[in-house]
């Protein structure tokens, strides 16, 4: 046995004993987090005696039920779990928030200034969903006693509904009473212009009869509603996200299709977390962080008005010497804006692209379309006018991009000679060869049309990025369009055509309508070989391919996308009137004369082509013997 095939073994020996290590030390984890779940779910649940007579089951008479119940959780408790649950308002400039006693949580949240599509009120999760627990363990008589707040009902000190002149923020105070002496407090403090509140959970009249215990654990799920016009655009952006402590941008759990589920669990500590929808999220921020946690969700299906079923179960360090933890709760728009001023990288969830596009969006699209809508009403006009200026930014690229074009044009009649100067595809290195020399002798580079149009590329990305996920274009209309931040649509189908839809885009067809026109015009254009088939993928295909692929995007984008054509378009007439051929022939001619230095890169080419002509004629030699 060779040196390699004894290292090779050896790793294998050392991966194979990780393995188990690692496998039976998580194992011994979720054996030991299952345990404490139960015991917790046995400490919940009443003790039911039961007897059998005739083969049948029968339950002890409800008061003894009671009696078991009251001695297992104490008189506090069992009051607590029988009392009437009430509800009642608080209200801010941005938002309404609806208390629930029940599990002294919020119920529901209704943001003001927006409206669901159809007009409806906007709620930030399917009312009835929200559950919010808090799990601890107390010590009892009796043992160990888990308590899962949603399971009580608290008592609420609420503050009055108004707000009085100079007033800044309310505070709502819910109570739960474990025993006589000790109690546990919600503490919410709305302020009065912010979609973020705040949330402290009061530990301090705990100490005597908390159990030892590293941790308390945050369980929160809701239902988000399905708010924008169509399922599918709208469930491919709802997802749960997390941050992780010193990290610049948060983690994404990623989307599900219909019927889909997706779970991850968090092994390292969290700084927030939250439920993002298309256009809203809900943020949950610990403020000396999540210590770990698991995250899901379930993904509805269309047409049952609501888009996921969210869960996180998030672990918070827990100590003796600390009374109150403290968290912030944001409800409210992914308007990269608003979320921006909290400096918690909160913003990064709004998807502008990655590193290449999203800084153009950041400091470039976002600040011209605040500008614009400040003083422009419509979205139509705004649009238009961003359209203008990135062309006017671009146009050098465009102008040279164009000049290319041109110069292999005017070579139409040098190249046509070439290629019948050597038809045989044996003679393809000599040709490609003098097409080398024809391009130096004229001063042209076949790339010097294709960077710029490359270089555009990032700012065509960023656009497609920024519109879907643009909140200010929701509920805007243009014309037949009566949401820009959703598809359009002249004809609603009876069915659905795989990948396309179940309706038709006018804004969609307009835009692929303009790119087969400039698609097929730069070809006519443009004086280089195209390979066959070529012009099919580039008129037809690609254009087709665009219709299928926005015919569910957003009318905003499609209405970009028209404009941006049909600027080039224009632009292309504009640079073609202005540019004679003749005179970029007589340039060439005159830079042809002049003497030229190869550049290494040109002598490292023909190098190689001479290489490989002669790597071909002895292969040619040796078939002839």
């Amino acid at each position: 046995m060779d040196k390699k095939s004894i290292i090779g073994l050896v790793l294998i020996g050392v991966i194979m004993f990780g393995y188990t290590w690692y496998t039976g030390k998580q194992n011994e984890k979720y054996q030991a987090e299952r345990a404490r779940i139960d015991s917790i779910k046995r400490a919940n649940t009443p003790v039911v005696e039961q007897t059998v007579e005739g083969g049948a089951l029968e339950q002890v008479d409800t008061a003894k039920q009671e009696e078991n119940l009251k001695a297992q959780l104490g008189e506090n408790l069992f009051v607590a779990q029988h009392r009437a649950a009430s509800t009642f308002t608080i209200e801010n400039d941005l938002a309404i928030y609806e208390f629930d006693t029940k599990g002294g949580m919020l119920g529901e949240v209704t943001l003001k200034e927006y409206q669901k599509y159809g007009g409806s009120e906007l709620q930030m999760f399917v009312p009835g969903t929200n559950r919010f627990d808090v799990r601890f363990f107390v010590n009892r008589r009796h043992g160990t006693l888990g308590i899962n707040t949603a399971d009580y009902t608290f008592e609420c000190i609420a503050p009055e509904s108004e707000w009085s002149e100079g007033e800044e923020s309310k505070q709502v105070r819910m109570r739960l009473s474990v025993d006589s002496t000790a109690y546990l407090d919600y503490v919410y403090t709305i302020y009065r212009d912010n979609y973020m509140m705040d949330f402290d959970i009061d530990f301090s009249h705990m100490k005597a009869i908390m159990a030892n215990q590293y941790s308390f654990d945050v369980n929160w799920r809701n239902a988000s509603p399905q708010n924008e016009k169509g399922f599918e655009n709208e469930n491919n952006y709802t997802t749960i996200v997390y941050r992780y402590p010193g990290d610049s941008k948060p983690e994404e759990l990623g989307i599900a299709k219909a019927g889909e589920s997706k779970s991850e669990k968090l092994t390292s500590k969290v700084e927030w977390f939250g439920f993002k929808q298309q256009f809203f999220s809900s943020i949950l921020v610990a403020d000396d962080d999540f210590q770990d946690g698991v995250v899901g969700f379930d993904t509805y299906k269309p047409n049952m008005g609501r888009i996921k079923d969210f869960r996180a179960v998030m672990s918070v360090p827990y100590s003796s010497d600390k009374s109150v933890y403290g968290f912030k709760m944001y409800y409210g728009p992914n308007k990269f804006n608003v979320l921006e001023k909290y400096d918690l990288g909160f913003e990064h969830i709004v998807p502008l692209g990655g590193t290449l596009v999203g800084w153009i969006n950041r400091w470039f699209v976002i600040p011209m379309f605040d500008f614009l809508s400040q003083h422009i009403a419509s979205f139509g006009w705004i649009i238009l006018i961003m359209t203008i200026v990135i062309k006017l930014v671009i146009f050098p690229l465009t102008y040279k991009s164009y000049q290319s074009s041109a110069k292999m044009r005017v070579l139409k009649p040098e190249m046509d000679a070439l290629n019948e100067k050597y038809p045989r595809q044996e003679d393809a290195m000599k040709k490609q060869q003098a097409v080398m020399e024809l391009y130096q002798k004229a001063g042209v580079s076949p790339m010097s049309g294709c960077l710029p149009m490359l270089i555009q590329l990032p700012i065509l990305w960023a656009m497609f990025r920024f519109f879907p996920a643009s909140i200010e274009l929701r509920g805007e209309k243009l014309w037949w369009a009566d949401d820009l931040s959703s598809y359009d649509s002249i004809i609603d189908l009876p069915f659905n055509i795989p990948f396309y839809g179940d309706h038709v885009s006018l804004f969609a067809i307009m835009m692929s309508a303009m790119l087969i026109l400039s698609s097929l015009i730069n070809f006519r254009n443009s004086g280089q070989q195209q390979m066959p088939g070529m012009k099919f993928m580039m008129v037809w295909m690609m254009p087709i391919m665009m219709l299928f692929f926005m015919n569910n995007y957003a009318s905003g984008l499609c209405y970009y996308y028209f404009l941006s054509s049909l600027i080039t378009l224009l632009l292309m007439f504009a640079i073609r009137a202005l540019i004679n051929d003749d005179k970029v022939r007589a340039q060439m001619l005159a830079n042809s004369k002049k003497p030229r230095k190869k550049s290494r890169f040109q002598e490292r080419y023909e190098a190689a082509m001479k290489a490989q002509q002669e790597q071909l004629r002895e292969q040619q030699r040796r078939q002839r013997r």
